[in-house]
């Protein structure tokens, strides 16, 4: 099992994807709800149907489901996953996952996956930057034109 919120998707993703893929027969991906990621990490730009269709589509997912507003475990529960894998970046902390599966019977291993660096827009937060430069890069081209222009 492995989650997140996929906005974007982007090289990060897929790695993540096809490294959690190798730690078992089937992979499912909980795809977080629009209201979870608004508390975790920020206001999502795609809506979780369309996050959870994309998550779909790439090869090394078997199944997508979206998870639980007001408590993850319950996602946990329903699976029964043997592994979860964590990427090198969310916020989980092993040891909490592993207790709260325990209390609720659960024996799940949890391995948290290395950063894939082989691209410079290995992060959702890293492509909407690398936009907004392009984009102002542009505007500063376009206004001095504009004042060439003028004289």
């Amino acid at each position: 099992m492995a989650s997140g919120v996929f906005d974007i998707l982007h090289p990060g993703h897929v790695f993540f994807l096809e490294e959690a893929k190798k730690l078992g027969d089937e992979l499912v991906v909980v795809v977080a709800r629009d209201s979870t990621a608004r508390k975790l990490k920020h206001q999502p730009i795609m809506n979780e149907e369309i996050r959870a269709k994309m998550v779909a589509a790439l090869k090394p997912v078997d199944i997508v489901v979206l998870g639980h507003e007001d408590d993850m475990f319950k996602t946990v529960e329903e699976i029964k996953p043997d592994i979860i894998a964590l990427g090198y970046d969310q916020v989980f902390n092993e040891n909490y996952i592993i207790g709260e599966c325990l209390k609720r019977g659960l024996n799940i291993k949890v391995v948290r996956l290395q950063k894939f660096s082989d691209s410079d827009l290995n992060g959702t937060r890293k492509i909407i930057g690398k936009i907004l430069s392009a984009y102002a890069f542009q505007k500063e081209i376009e206004y001095f034109e504009k004042k060439g222009d003028e004289k």
